[in-house]
């Protein structure tokens, strides 16, 4: 993989072959950033990065300046991965070996931007994108993105506004509804 922009850009990180991860594709992830930057001061956010695989994602924010990152994942191998990576890189990403539906259910604090990349056979995105929006996970203005695959939609559930495919692969954008009726 290949952090895109930022101060490592062009940076190639080799995760292990035993990680079961399906990293964002490079064309995906910058596509996706070219979003978001047009949204978003990487630098002024915090970020909560779900099933964080290798850390594809949290890198790519590290690498433009986003300091109060959180990525979380619950195979151990993963986690370790992204400590050692953020260690080397020196990025400051915090990484939370837990369940993603578990950590959200949990969590205290608000984010700016979340992210979720759940493994594609995954059913329960209604279920996640509900819980943030329910638990106040979101900052007011916040957005949660869910990368899921072309059969998944997601653009019945509340909050949604918008959708993204790049190839095969497929964002789904959601603001706190509360923020949507506002701007009405």
């Amino acid at each position: 993989m290949r952090i895109v922009s930022g101060k490592w850009r062009s940076k190639r990180i080799t995760a292990p072959k035993n990680l079961p991860t399906r990293p964002t594709t490079d064309f995906a992830k910058e596509s996706l950033f070219n979003v978001l930057n047009n949204r978003f001061d990487f630098e002024e956010i915090r970020v909560l990065d779900l099933f964080s695989g290798t850390g594809n994602i949290s890198y790519e924010f590290a690498s433009r300046g986003t300091v109060d990152l959180t990525a979380v994942d619950q195979n151990r191998n993963c986690a370790r991965f992204i400590t050692a990576t953020s260690d080397a890189l020196d990025a400051g990403i915090h990484v939370v070996q837990a369940d993603a539906m578990q950590y959200v259910r949990r969590a205290s604090t608000s984010f700016d931007l979340i992210f979720a990349d759940p493994p594609y056979d995954w059913e329960h995105h209604e279920s996640l994108v509900k819980s943030i929006l329910d638990i106040g996970l979101l900052s007011k203005g916040g957005e949660a993105v869910i990368e899921h695959n072309n059969q998944t939609d997601l653009s019945n559930l509340p909050g949604f506004f918008a959708h993204r495919k790049y190839g095969h692969v497929n964002f789904s954008f959601f603001s706190r509804p509360q923020d949507v009726a506002a701007e009405d």
